[in-house]
């Protein structure tokens, strides 16, 4: 199905619970989603079954997850699959997003060598939305060889909070064609897309996320795990 049309169906179609995740600290089920003739596989993140965190806002990761599609799509790497908050969810509001069709014994670290060169964007993406839970798990290939990114609901906090796996290309020159898009999401972020995160996000959040941007285009180059700072997740899968 086509994004926009997978979209629609996840904000209007009919949402039917037909089973639960047990491995994640907070509540997520596998959800049909009906929209006419229409119907997808997605993962519903209903707010009430978030876990409280100390340094996160209650009740806003599965808007969160909502930021971090709009983000990939504006970068155009279509690395988030499509995602959608519904207030009018069956457990309440929460995130709807297409489950990724996967072999869930292939992940980052299962990657072969050839595959372990392909996240440069993720490397990138994990940090303009100051991602603090990139797991390896969270690293999926889809049915058409495409790298998908999953589980976004702590991410765009307005404090450095990088925490992930993937510190492969340290130092390395960001490629002219990862930075141009780059330069095109700045440009989006003092527009339109402001307003779109706006519903999402708060405003520090989106300043932060605008004041990272420019950072990583005045040194185009990835960066080091900050020192003294723990920098990679846990449990690491």
């Amino acid at each position: 199905m086509e994004k926009k049309k997978t979209l629609a169906c996840l904000k209007t179609g009919k949402v039917k619970v037909v089973g639960q995740f047990t491995w994640g600290s907070n509540f997520a089920f596998l959800v049909d989603v009906h929209n006419g003739t229409e119907k997808i596989e997605a993962v519903y993140k209903p707010q009430r079954g978030e876990r409280p965190l100390w340094d996160f806002p209650e009740d806003t990761l599965a808007k969160r997850e909502v930021a971090a599609f709009l983000v990939s799509e504006a970068l155009g790497w279509d690395l988030v699959p499509p995602t959608a908050f519904r207030e009018d969810g069956p457990l309440g509001p929460g995130s709807l997003q297409r489950r990724v069709d996967h072999d869930p014994e292939i992940h980052y670290f299962t990657f072969d060598a050839a595959t372990r060169q392909r996240p440069r964007p993720v490397a990138l993406f994990d940090l303009i939305v100051n991602n603090a839970d990139r797991k390896g798990g969270h690293i999926l290939i889809d049915g058409d060889d495409k790298i998908k990114l999953i589980d976004h609901g702590i991410c765009f906090h307005a404090e450095p909070k990088l925490r992930t796996v993937v510190w492969d290309f340290v130092d390395e020159e960001i490629l002219d064609s990862l930075i141009k898009d780059i330069k095109s999401l700045k440009a989006k972020v003092q527009s339109g897309l402001k307003k779109n995160l706006s519903l999402y996000l708060a405003e520090d959040e989106i300043s932060a996320l605008d004041g990272r941007i420019t950072e990583l285009l005045a040194n185009p180059v990835f960066p080091a795990q900050p020192e003294g700072e723990r920098a990679t997740p846990w449990p690491l899968i």
